[in-house]
């Protein structure tokens, strides 16, 4: 290539970078980027979005990312903080994208703590409701109600050891392997948008849209809430489709959190969730159900694990461990592949910017880059400070882990703590390479494998279940660190502010989370169909009782079933896993198999919910394209903050017992004129 050739493509390079834009402004120090503003933010967005995540894990398991959400409301109350100050007279330190950076680090990671810390899965899962539910290992020995102590105790123990087992990595991941990690590069960009004069325009309207949307959809649920007073009533219970599909769980329930879950979400997941219900729901149920008294006893109850039960449980687990499966093998394969080609033969590893290119070589990078690696080496976090760390907490947790659940032993969370850090390895690596976090898999892999080794006798069940928490806690925040690293990494943050926000939001929601979750348990009957059926916790218990009761307890054929639906998952991934390779048209039009197999067992109302929102995004991009790509990500946030905002006042009026007024139900025809029969019999009882 000739000079003037290298030269043109600098200048263009330069043309495009981010940095120029702010290379007139002062970098703070690592200690003026984290301020008492930004603390007390960052824990009212980490209490306002603990509630809506746990909402979310109680309801459905389905979680969206929320990083965007949380930049954006940052920017807003930042923005709102200083003004207001402003106005006042009073001149406070500039709102810099840092700082920005600093909150929506340590909003997520303290609200991620709502999903990582199992509330909705490995946590009820050891509860004597959920327990119930099963006809296996109901003794006192694998069962274990949440007590609000115990769990504040286990987070603290878990939660802060992913941190340290990760950082001494973070130049690899970042620097040397130049890893994308999607979800924290989409929030950088987004951050550093808001900081320039034109970003700061569009984040006002941004702002804007997403509060009246959060507006609208708090007051639709207040006017619910008049309509639910009892089981089956209000608009959550309308039968949209009929009596028949009301049956079968297909109906619009008005949701407006799972409406804008649906425009966040990617169309193929939404269409997934759909094709999952009509399968399941629609065809094998009903199939299933017409053999009762051949293939399972007419006479067990609908919660047995022996009955209709036992298929919707064991088949859904069957799936989302055939696609966890393959996923993990998949991404282990990529890892060592590519960090093969990284070491032996850089000019060949996969295409990414600068692939291989050692960290002293910065006269080869853009001005972006240079700047950007400049910071990042500039506040290092000391080695032998996170190794001292990691052993110290890893030998508080060998002793305090087995007194807060007695079925596991000192050698069995030596051997978890021996184990963490490859995990956290691979997970971070494979969430850099697809921006998918496989934390729950190695999750139910831990479940098995200590469940299996301990057995029933000696509380397998309970055992397996905390193992599965120790593992995703630990796996889970070193994932969303490096994620949060590449997002300060772009938005010229310091590693240090950043590890210390990340510190003090887990810290936080080491504490806000179970505290959360203790005002659902206490206010609602969590674990029913009806409101929050936790459905993981149930897939939870019921692969811990695979891994110490084996095949034995399902019902007739269950097996098969099983294994087929097992082989098809892995066959599902495989297909989109060769389109995606080859560049098919087709791998956009896959489904996923780990989206079929949750309303396996959950039911369609809240897929009916995400496709709705996945029309309306249809529509307005197709109606303005520019505005929807603008505008909808706002929107969606409202929607889904609005309505699971409302869980806090609703959560206060049950525990105060003041109750909805009224109840709206729908009745079929025949039982409509059953009721009208039996109202005037009570308003004439001479006639009768």
């Amino acid at each position: 290539m000739s000079a003037e050739g290298s030269s043109s493509e600098a200048a263009a390079r330069e043309a495009l970078s981010t940095e120029k834009a702010f290379e007139r402004e002062k970098l703070p120090a690592w200690s003026e980027q984290i301020t008492v503003r930004s603390v007390v933010v960052s824990t009212a967005l980490g209490l306002f979005l603990s509630f809506i995540v746990m909402k979310l894990n109680l309801t459905s398991g389905i979680v969206p990312s929320l990083n965007m959400s949380a930049g954006l409301l940052a920017f807003f109350l930042m923005k709102t903080w200083t003004s207001a100050l402003e106005r006042c007279g009073i001149f406070p330190k500039p709102f810099t994208r840092q700082e920005n950076t600093v909150v929506q680090t340590c909003v997520i990671s303290c609200s991620s703590i709502a999903f990582s810390g199992g509330f909705g899965t490995y946590i009820l899962g050891m509860s004597k409701k959920i327990a119930e539910g099963f006809d296996e290992a109901k003794t006192s020995i694998n069962v274990e109600e949440p007590s609000l102590r115990r769990i504040i105790a286990f987070l603290f123990l878990v939660s802060f050891v992913g941190l340290f087992s990760i950082v001494p990595l973070r130049k690899i991941m970042i620097i040397s392997y130049k890893l994308t990690y999607p979800s924290g590069s989409a929030t950088a960009h987004l951050i550093n948008s808001f900081h320039t004069p034109q970003g700061a325009i569009q984040a006002k309207q941004q702002v804007s849209i997403l509060f009246k949307s959060f507006a609208g959809s708090f007051l639709w649920s207040l006017f619910q809430w008049f309509y639910s007073a009892g089981p089956g009533c209000g608009f959550s219970s309308f039968p949209t489709f009929g009596m028949e599909a009301y049956r079968r769980r297909f109906f619009f329930d008005f949701s407006a959190t799972y409406v804008g879950v649906g425009m966040i979400c990617p169309y193929i997941i939404n269409f997934s969730l759909l094709l999952g219900s009509v399968v399941s729901w629609g065809l094998m149920w009903p199939y299933i159900e017409s053999k009762r008294g051949l293939w399972y006893d007419a006479k067990l109850p609908r919660s047995s694990l022996h009955g209709l039960n036992g298929y919707q449980i064991f088949i859904s687990i069957a799936m989302i461990i055939g696609d966890g499966l393959f996923n993990f093998l998949s991404i282990l394969v990529r890892t060592t592949y590519d960090m093969y080609l990284k070491r032996t033969k850089p000019a060949e590893a996969a295409a990414k910017p600068f692939a291989g290119v050692d960290i002293n070589e910065r006269q080869v990078l853009s001005f972006d880059d240079r700047r950007r690696t400049q910071v990042f080496l500039k506040d290092q976090i000391p080695t032998s400070i996170a190794a001292g760390a990691y052993v110290l907490l890893a030998a508080i947790s060998v002793v305090a882990i087995p007194h807060i659940f007695r079925q596991l032993k000192p050698k069995h969370v030596v051997w978890a703590y021996v184990v963490a850090p490859v995990f956290a390895f691979c997970n971070a690596y494979g969430t850099g390479l697809t921006d998918w976090s496989l934390s729950s898999s190695y999750g139910k892999l831990a479940i098995f494998i200590f469940g299996a080794s301990i057995g029933s006798q000696d509380g397998g069940v309970v055992a397996g279940l905390a193992a599965c928490g120790l593992m995703m806690g630990i796996v889970s925040t070193a994932s969303d660190l490096i994620q949060d690293f590449k997002t300060g990494y772009l938005t010229l943050t310091s590693p240090r502010s950043m590890f210390v926000s990340q510190v003090m939001g887990t810290g936080l929601g080491c504490i806000i989370s179970p505290v959360v979750f203790w005002i659902f348990y206490k206010a609602y009957d969590i674990g029913l169909e009806e409101g929050y059926p936790a459905p993981y916790a149930k897939i939870y218990r019921g692969i811990a009782l695979l891994g110490v009761n084996g095949w034995n307890q399902l019902p007739k054929y269950c097996l098969r079933f099983c294994l087929a639906f097992f082989l098809l998952a892995i066959a599902i991934c495989a297909l989109k896993e060769v389109a995606k390779t080859r560049g098919w048209w087709l791998q956009d039009y896959i489904p996923s198999a780990l989206g079929m197999a949750v309303p396996f067992f959950l039911g369609s109302f809240f897929t009916i919910d995400m496709c709705v929102g996945s029309i309306v995004l249809y529509l307005w991009s197709k109606s303005d394209r520019v505005r929807a790509h603008m505008f909808a990500p706002a929107v969606a946030s409202g929607l889904i903050c609005g309505d699971g905002i409302w869980s806090l006042p609703s959560s206060i009026l049950s525990l105060l017992n003041i109750n909805p007024p009224m109840c709206l139900r729908v009745f079929s025809a025949e039982t409509n004129y059953q009721v009208e029969e039996f109202l005037w019999t009570l308003r004439n009882p001479a006639a009768t």
